[in-house]
């Protein structure tokens, strides 16, 4: 799905879990990725939840389900669960870069 919202970016194919923690090359353990989420994610699995500061899980692309986790609003990504936060904080998800991409994209598909 962020390859619509942000059109621009390089897409990498990305390890889920990473290697260096037993992570495969299987199709199952690997996502589409914007170059920008993937360096930010690096091998990280967890993160902290700006709202708890509790450790929390990453989004997990095979696993968990999008709209449980996120809503887009005005161009940017929130986080509806404790893994939607912590990603969004992690992966940086709502730069003023970022979220004029998204609008931008939102006007054109509404043209």
């Amino acid at each position: 799905m962020c390859e619509a919202w942000e059109p621009y970016f390089i897409y990498h194919t990305e390890h889920i879990m990473a290697r260096q923690h037993g992570g495969s090359d299987a199709l199952e353990n690997l996502a589409f990725a914007c170059n920008h989420c993937n360096a930010l994610k690096g091998p990280n699995l967890t993160s902290v939840d700006p709202d708890t500061d509790k450790v929390t899980a990453l989004f997990h692309a095979r696993a968990d389900v999008w709209d449980t986790h996120f809503r887009i609003e005005d161009g940017q990504i929130r986080g509806l669960t404790a893994i939607g936060r912590t990603t969004v904080f992690l992966l940086q998800m709502n730069t003023p870069q970022r979220i004029e991409l998204r609008m931008e994209n939102a006007d054109e598909e509404r043209r």
